[in-house]
């Protein structure tokens, strides 16, 4: 087990952000998760997985304990469907591809989405239509209080939009060690029509929607994202750092009224989901930039590091955007990212 104190965070977490942890550890096994609390003496402040969806500030307090339990497996598989098994630090978009590899179904919407197995569950993560939920079996998940081994099944997570229990009331109560999913094995059940999908396929010479295969879609997710998404490798980011706000349908129709291209989406109960994108943009913060800080030019919910930025910055600008949207067009807009630590006083 790798065990540390005042580890310098820049390195492990896509936003590339200055940051301190008081103290960080690895798991590698089960094992290594109790050693890890047991050395530290206290449960951590932060369980880390791909560090990509995360806004350090300068300083986190506690112990960071970085997930990084690995393999894929076959857990189970009947006529028509299989249940694929994967440690809580495997790579997200890796698992993606296995599936793919093996003709599986489902998980070709999420390609290319950075993290890990274990926090996706955490986020209930989604894209072009489709969410973990849909394709979700069950979860293992070490109680860090007891030690003991804890099984979630779908309505135990509470899945919502990108929410579930695990930001909510169980936050930082279980360390995620084993993710299963339900995938098809064959018959896939493919959507295309959500955004740009179907249009990159008829590009890519499959115009008929059974020319489509899972393996053609996720190619067609991963073109799109490609084109829209800076890589953190060589530019910071967090991904979304804005939900897509959820606002009762009469205030979209409202909207409309004066913005009648707006793109909005009818939900249940009432609710309309607004692309916080477009409400980013309308405002005029699309491509801006203020200093190491930036809102990325061809995806206004991504907002970058173009080097050297405090998460202190990151803040800053975030916050003067919903600011200039609740003003503007009378829209709250709220974080995607999980903020954590405290800014350092200067």
């Amino acid at each position: 087990m790798d065990f540390s104190y005042d580890r310098e965070m820049r390195s492990i977490h896509t936003f590339g952000l200055l940051s301190r942890a008081e103290a960080y550890a690895v798991a590698s096994s089960p094992a290594d998760v109790l050693a890890a609390v047991d050395r530290f003496g206290a449960p951590p402040t932060l369980i880390l997985g791909g560090g990509s969806n995360i806004l350090p500030l300068d300083y986190i307090p506690g112990l960071v304990l970085h997930n990084k339990l690995e393999g894929i497996s076959l857990d189970a598989e009947d006529d028509s469907h299989v249940w694929l098994s994967a440690g809580g630090g495997v790579n997200w978009h890796e698992l993606v591809l296995s599936s793919l590899d093996h003709g599986y179904g489902g998980l070709e919407n999420l390609a290319l989405i950075p993290g890990s197995a274990g926090a996706s569950p955490i986020q209930n993560i989604g894209a072009y239509g489709v969410e973990l939920k849909d394709i979700f079996a069950r979860l293992e998940a070490i109680e860090l209080s007891s030690g003991e081994t804890v099984v979630f099944e779908g309505l135990d997570c509470q899945f919502g939009y990108r929410d579930s229990i695990f930001k909510q009331a169980a936050k930082g109560k279980y360390f995620i060690t084993r993710l299963v999913l339900r995938l098809t094995r064959s018959q896939h059940q493919l959507r295309t029509n959500y955004g740009a999908i179907a249009e990159q396929l008829t590009s890519m010479g499959l115009s008929a929607p059974d020319q489509a295969s899972s393996r053609s879609v996720a190619e067609a997710v991963m073109h799109i994202r490609r084109s829209k998404l800076p890589d953190w490798n060589h530019l910071g980011n967090a991904g979304s750092f804005f939900k897509n706000p959820l606002v009762p349908l009469a205030k979209a129709q409202q909207l409309l009224t004066d913005h009648p291209g707006m793109p909005y989406y009818p939900q249940e109960g009432g609710l309309a989901k607004l692309a916080a994108a477009w409400l980013i943009d309308q405002c005029g913060w699309k491509g801006r930039r203020e200093g190491a800080v930036g809102c990325y030019e061809k995806q206004a919910l991504v907002l970058v590091n173009y080097g050297g930025a405090t998460g202190r910055e990151v803040m800053a600008f975030s916050e003067k955007i919903t600011a200039d949207v609740q003003e503007r067009l009378g829209v709250a807009l709220e974080r995607e990212v999980n903020v954590v630590g405290r800014h350092e006083v200067s």
